[in-house]
């Protein structure tokens, strides 16, 4: 039995809220569930625009579509909300530029299946350890990748939120996919930046730990990270692939 709980927060700085979630535990089009974080930027509502805008238009486009791949449908959607986002973006002056990350998953079976732009992120919960399932499309994460900086000093560097990929920013998308074998108890976790720049994978992985509830886990991860500055807006999507009949 699938069960998930999502919620989003504006943080402590910021004005306006441009994460946007969406979850279904039941069938959209051919997938038998969907879930979705995206985190819109540009100036103004151009960001809450973005990432609702792109969010609505992907589970539009899943529910017509009549393919069986999951990555096929998740590729012919963002592809589709890219395309429509940058043309509302054209005919308004006040969403030139604007654009959001996307991560969305479906759970198939014992598979998870989980398609990513930009950095909002997807880990797996397993036992006692967590995993990056994604891949950040950042400017940190390349210095990473070619060895300049370590992942702690990424984490907290002052270039971090430049993105390299996202939704709305050029005419052709790249989208990185992702399978995962799933086993009894586990947990994901997809989220925004505002919640893992203010809070680090092995405190994550203990406050999920410290909760028998996912939703109380919810909470106590955006807790968290606006007791740590809150200097984002925070979305988290928690999804227990084989929760018990039991499990609230």
């Amino acid at each position: 039995m699938l069960k998930c709980y999502s919620m989003t927060d504006i943080g402590r700085r910021r004005k306006l809220n441009q994460d946007y979630v969406y979850t279904s535990t039941t069938r959209v089009g051919n997938l038998s569930n969907v879930f979705i974080v995206a985190d819109g930027m540009g100036g103004h509502k151009a960001g809450d625009y973005a990432s609702r805008f792109t969010v609505e238009t992907v589970v539009e486009e899943i529910g017509s579509s009549f393919e069986r791949n999951p990555e096929i449908i998740f590729g012919d959607a963002i592809d589709a909300a890219n395309r429509k986002l940058r043309m509302k973006a054209a005919e308004d002056d006040r969403l030139f530029g604007m654009g959001t990350t996307f991560v969305a998953a479906t759970v198939l079976g014992t598979k998870l299946k989980m398609a990513n732009v930009g950095d909002s992120r997807g880990y797996l919960i397993r036992e006692d350890s967590i995993t990056q399932i994604t891949r950040d499309h950042s400017l940190v994460e390349e210095m990473v990748r070619m060895g300049g900086i370590d992942r702690e000093t990424a984490r907290l560097h002052v270039d971090k939120n430049i993105i390299t990929r996202a939704v709305g920013a050029t005419e052709t998308i790249d989208v990185d996919y992702f399978d995962v074998d799933l086993m009894q108890n586990d947990l994901v976790l997809m989220c925004t930046d505002g919640l893992t720049n203010m809070v680090s994978d092995a405190d994550i992985l203990q406050i999920i730990r410290s909760e028998s509830d996912i939703a109380e886990m919810a909470r106590h991860l955006v807790d968290t990270a606006n007791d740590n500055g809150g200097r984002d807006n925070i979305a988290v999507i928690l999804v227990q692939p084989f929760a018990e009949k039991g499990d609230e």
